[in-house]
């Protein structure tokens, strides 16, 4: 059972007092039985790990011999109290054959409860500024690559490639910024309201990708306007947005159910990212070498040249088959660092969130 060190944990909208026993759902009692109590209390003490059977025969019966029936009805209680869903947890996980795992984000706290409020919200901010670092890395990488492909002559020993060069990457540096401090903000949001539900991340990321890609692309246009007198309507925007933000959300929900492991979870939403990256062009849409493309048919006097990209392919200028390959790599590139800066924050809220003894 919980140790006698912690008086409060807070998850959901749920509030465990240890010492005096109690569970309360926005301030309202729970019943629970003893029994019951005792095994809550070792799942959210161990929460993000795996509890086994023998461990919950050990301290919740007390070496009491009784069937694995008893484990089963005693989660299914819990979840019925905690109005937890088995086939979509948000907080008991069902780990076959093994245990149970508790997934929710826990706080604790030994005053009051706006400490764990506080708590929340600084979490919230630090989840959002990793993710916004995460974003700007993955620009860093995209830069240096369109920057060398885009560049219309060889780098030296002319200054005009070099410029052509730092322009691309601060551009892409800028947008990735932007894209990874929406989407990120967006998914620690809905870590925080609705917990680790997938559609609450994926929502999360969805909408933060929405409101980025809207202000990005509203942004660029009246730039153009207004330095040009024309501008290219058709760069990356609200729906780009929308389906790498919800891509990103569910591949951080899948790098959270699998634990903090930093390389499976960059895999994995890599992987998912690569694959709204290549969707992308297929529904009509443009990521960031697209709108490049774009913006140098828009403006033909302009030295930024992305031919070569669609060259290696076979193809005349940047055609489809290599829109879909560069939309992997910046959805990939952009989930996995993301993401991976994610779990790297993870990390440091755990190990400097209040422990139990």
């Amino acid at each position: 059972m919980l140790k006698s060190a912690s008086r409060s944990c807070c998850f959901d909208r749920f509030t465990l007092d240890v010492d005096d026993r109690r569970l309360r759902r926005d301030g309202e009692p729970v019943e629970l039985s003893g029994r019951y109590f005792d095994a809550l209390a070792l799942l959210v003490q161990e929460a993000g790990t795996l509890v086994t059977k023998d461990r919950f025969m050990s301290e919740v019966w007390a070496g009491i011999p009784v069937t694995d029936e008893a484990l089963t009805q005693c989660i299914k209680s819990l979840r019925r109290a905690l109005a937890d869903d088995a086939s979509n947890p948000r907080l008991i996980e069902t780990v076959p054959k093994h245990g149970y795992r508790f997934i929710a984000p826990v706080e604790t706290s030994g005053a009051v409860p706006s400490v764990a409020v506080r708590r929340s919200w600084r979490d919230t901010l630090l989840l959002s500024a990793a993710g916004t670092v995460g974003g700007g890395l993955a620009g860093f990488i995209g830069g240096l690559i369109y920057g060398f492909a885009g560049a219309s002559q060889p780098l030296q020993p002319g200054l005009g490639a070099v410029s052509i060069l730092l322009v691309i990457l601060c551009l892409t540096i800028a947008v990735a910024l932007m894209g990874g401090a929406g989407v990120s903000f967006g998914i620690a949001l809905s870590r925080r309201w609705g917990g680790p539900d997938w559609r609450w991340s994926t929502s999360g990321g969805a909408a933060g990708g929405l409101l980025i890609g809207a202000v990005v692309k509203l942004l660029g246009i009246d730039a153009f306007n207004l330095l040009f007198g024309r501008s290219p309507a058709g760069i990356t925007g609200a729906m780009e947005g929308i389906l790498i933000g919800g891509a990103v959300g569910f591949g951080a929900w899948l790098a959270w159910r699998g634990g903090d492991r930093l390389r499976r979870g960059m895999i994995v939403a890599g992987l998912i990212g690569s694959a709204a990256g290549v969707i992308i062009p297929l529904l009509g849409g443009r990521m960031m070498a697209g709108s490049l493309d774009l913006l140098s048919q828009t403006f033909p006097d302009s030295r930024l040249r992305l031919g070569k990209l669609g060259a290696l392919v076979g193809e005349q200028g940047l055609g489809l088959i290599s829109q879909m390959i560069s939309g992997a790599l910046e959805g990939g590139l952009f989930a996995a660092c993301v993401v991976g800066a994610t779990i790297l924050a993870d990390r440091t809220i755990n190990s400097v969130s209040p422990r139990n003894e």
